[in-house]
């Protein structure tokens, strides 16, 4: 289906009766049913603790659940299950946002012995998806931290993000932001297939650009590297990482755990029929013959010959473009609370 990633629905793990409609193959149904639906959510928190060791934050939040780029191998479908939605095309077309987002945060801020360590946007889901141009929550999240002045990073593959601008210049005079810009492939025939509804490489790089352009640090990442669909990519979006101003550039290995492996499945032997069993093959290869790992330090690496090929053509790239690589220290130190700002009006 156009400007989707899935191509099929899957049953939730966690539900104990499944329905399949006797529509369910209509071509009609389908457009009804893949129109997006925005759902209210009223959480309780919004700032996420992460204890990852694969990962460089320990906070992150998420504006939203679920996400309209339709990226097939996105690891985050599976959350979407504990909503008792699939995470097929539910995933996609129902979406959960959070109104109350803005003043969680300005609530997280006041807690006592608050540390400030940089929050990641979004640890999940994407902050510049589709939904972002009309609830405008992202936006919000930025005035609060600028308020506070409260370091934050940034991960996207949505150009979206230039339309703040604004916040993001004022947030770098305090040093306090950091912009990821994820770009998967520079084809865009494989993009449209791959992730949708995130923006061009082209509008990514031309973001890029700008970004870098008003000092505004911003890396490039190659997220996931996929075997026999954009590993061959990895010199040449370096170079273009490299071109547009990026300071440096990371990348992850494909993982398909639990029901993103069926999801991807699916995908590759609908738009790759020719090599849809190369790919799955080559992606077991970087796994110790599974599809997906959870194994702390080695599920986003890979290991084995294919990873350390495909790590090794990282490494000359670093080279070559980044020898100096190193990811910038934000500033902990202007953090305010409320009661700081308050006491500044007198």
């Amino acid at each position: 289906m156009k400007g989707q990633g899935a191509v099929n629905n899957v049953k939730n793990r966690f539900d104990k009766t499944e329905v399949t409609p006797f529509w369910e193959n209509d071509y009609d149904f389908e457009e009804v049913k893949t129109k997006t639906e925005y759902i209210k959510v009223h959480a309780k928190t919004i700032v996420n603790q992460v204890k990852s060791i694969d990962l460089p934050f320990v906070q992150s939040l998420n504006p939203y659940q679920g996400c309209e780029h339709g990226c097939s191998y996105c690891y985050a479908r599976p959350t979407h299950e504990y909503w008792s939605l699939n995470a097929g095309i539910d995933f996609e077309r129902k979406i959960l946002y959070k109104p109350d987002a803005p003043a969680l945060l300005e609530k997280h801020f006041q807690k006592r012995n608050y540390v400030p360590n940089p929050i990641s946007f979004s640890g999940n889901t994407d902050c510049y998806q589709p939904a972002e141009r009309k609830f405008k929550l992202t936006r919000q999240l930025l005035e609060v931290c600028l308020k506070h002045k409260h370091p934050l990073t940034i991960i996207t593959k949505n150009a979206l993000l230039l339309r703040d601008l604004d916040i993001l210049l004022e947030l770098r005079k305090d040093n306090l932001v950091a912009v990821a810009l994820s770009i998967t492939t520079l084809n865009e025939e494989t993009r449209r297939v791959l992730e949708p509804r995130t923006s061009s490489a082209a509008n990514k790089l031309k973001a890029m650009k700008v970004l870098a352009e008003n000092d505004i640090p911003v890396f490039g990442m190659i997220a996931p590297i996929i075997p026999a669909v954009n590993s061959h990519e990895i010199f040449t979006l370096a170079e273009q990482f490299y071109l547009n101003g990026a300071f440096g550039f990371s990348s992850t290995m494909v993982r398909l755990n639990d029901v993103v492996e069926p999801i991807f499945m699916q995908w590759a032997k609908t738009h790759y029929p020719d090599r849809a069993d190369k790919i799955l093959n080559q992606i077991r290869s970087l796994h110790g013959g599974n599809l997906g790992s959870k194994i702390p330090k080695e599920r986003m690496k890979g290991s084995g010959i294919l990873a350390d090929s495909f790590h090794q053509s990282i490494k000359i790239a670093k080279e070559k473009f980044f020898p100096n690589f190193t990811f910038p220290e934000l500033n902990k130190s202007s953090f305010r609370t409320l009661k700081d700002i308050q006491l500044t009006l007198f």
